[in-house]
C-alpha cells in the first residue's frame, strides 16, 4: 500500500485576506470528515489579515503553506496539490463551507463511478438560495448574448442562456462542461493525468480549462446535487474588486486565444468591450436616477471603466500586443 492510499481525502484551500471565511471552512470540513482519513492543506497567498496566525494557533494540524507574494489560485492550488498524498484531492475556496455528509457523499459517489475524473457539488448561496455553478464551455454565441445582456434579460431561455445555464434547476445528477472552481473533488489519477492547473491563468478562467483538459483526457465531469456546499463568494475580490474585474476579462480572452485561435479572441475582445462600455453608462443613469443604491452603482461604474479601458487597449494593440499584454496580470 502506497502512502497516498492512507489518506481518503486531501483538501486544498487557496487563501488570501480571507481569515474567518478561511476559519470557518476549516471548522465545517472538521465536521463533515468524523471517521474519513483526510488531510487540509493552506496555501495562503501572502495574506496580511492575521490568516497565517490563526492557522498555526487553531489549526496545528493542518498543513499550512505561505507563499511570499501572491501567487494566484492557479499557482497556489498546484503547490497544494503537490503536497497532497490521498487519493481523492478537493479542491475548494476558503469561502465555502460544506455540511455534515457533504464530503462522504461525494467520496462514495466517486468509489462507485471510477469513470468520473472531477465532481462537484450543488453550490448555495448563504441564504440557501441556488448559486449556479456549472456552465458550458465559452463560444462567439454566448459572448455576444452576454454583450447585449440577452442572457440576464431571458435566464431561463435554454439558448440565450445556454452558457451561464441558469435555466437549469441544478435537481439532477449530469455530466457537464464546466464545474466552477469554488469546488472540486477530483481523482487522484485523473489529475496525475490532466496535469497541474495552468498558471497562466492568475485569476479566473483555470476552472474552464481545467474542465475542458479532463473532458480531453477522456474524464467524465460530473454535477452531483446530492452534496451541497455554501459559497459566499467573493472574499478575495470584494478587497479589490476592479483589479479582479479586469482579472475575469483577461482570463476570458486567454481561453479563447489557447484554445480558438487569435481571430476569435479579437472577436470575443471587441463583444467584451461592448459589453462594458454599455454598462458604463447604463450604471452612470442609474447612478443619477437612484439615490439610494448610488454606492453600488458608484462601484459598478469602476469596474466597467477598468474592464472597457483594459479591453479597448489590448485591442488597440492587435494581434502582438494582445499576447504580450496577457503576460503579466493586472496590476
Amino acid at each position: 500500500m502506497t502512502v497516498a492510499d492512507t489518506v481518503d481525502v486531501s483538501f486544498v484551500i487557496v487563501s488570501w485576506e480571507a481569515k474567518q471565511f478561511l476559519r470557518e471552512c476549516l471548522l465545517s470540513l472538521q465536521n463533515a470528515t468524523q471517521g474519513l482519513a483526510c488531510e487540509a492543506i493552506v496555501v495562503d497567498n501572502a495574506s496580511t489579515d492575521g490568516s497565517w496566525e490563526m492557522l498555526s494557533a487553531e489549526f496545528p494540524a493542518v498543513v499550512a503553506l505561505r507563499n511570499a507574494t501572491n501567487l494566484g489560485f492557479a499557482k497556489a492550488t498546484n503547490r497544494g496539490i503537490k503536497a497532497s498524498r490521498a487519493r481523492y484531492v478537493c479542491m475548494l475556496n476558503s469561502d465555502v463551507t460544506v455540511f455534515p455528509t457533504t464530503i462522504a457523499t461525494l467520496l462514495s459517489f466517486m468509489e462507485t463511478h471510477p469513470a468520473v475524473g472531477l465532481m462537484g457539488p450543488k453550490i448555495l448561496n448563504p441564504d440557501l438560495t441556488l448559486q449556479p455553478s456549472c456552465r458550458t464551455f465559452p463560444n462567439m454565441r454566448a459572448s455576444l448574448y452576454r454583450a447585449l445582456a440577452l442572457d440576464t434579460i431571458f435566464p431561463t431561455s435554454k439558448h440565450f442562456a445556454a452558457h451561464r445555464m441558469t435555466w437549469w434547476k441544478y435537481d439532477d445528477t449530469r455530466e457537464v462542461d464546466v464545474l466552477s472552481g469554488c469546488f472540486w473533488f477530483a481523482r487522484r489519477s485523473a489529475l496525475d493525468g490532466v496535469g497541474d492547473l495552468d498558471p497562466r491563468f492568475f485569476m479566473y478562467g483555470e476552472d474552464i480549462d481545467f474542465c475542458r483538459r479532463f473532458h480531453l483526457a477522456q474524464w467524465t465531469v460530473v454535477f452531483n446535487p446530492s452534496a451541497e456546499a455554501i459559497h459566499y463568494g467573493g472574499a478575495s475580490s470584494a478587497n479589490a474588486p476592479a483589479r479582479f474585474a479586469v482579472e475575469m476579462q483577461r482570463a476570458d480572452v486567454q481561453y479563447f486565444l489557447k484554445y480558438d485561435g487569435i481571430l476569435k479572441a479579437t472577436g470575443h475582445l471587441v463583444l467584451a468591450a461592448i459589453r462594458y462600455w454599455l454598462r458604463f453608462l447604463l450604471h452612470s443613469l442609474l447612478w443619477f436616477t437612484s439615490p439610494g443604491r448610488r454606492s453600488l452603482h458608484a462601484q459598478k461604474v469602476r469596474n466597467s471603466v477598468a474592464c472597457a479601458m483594459w479591453l479597448t487597449r489590448t485591442l488597440w494593440r492587435g494581434p502582438r500586443g494582445l499576447q504580450s499584454g496577457l503576460a503579466n496580470h493586472a496590476s
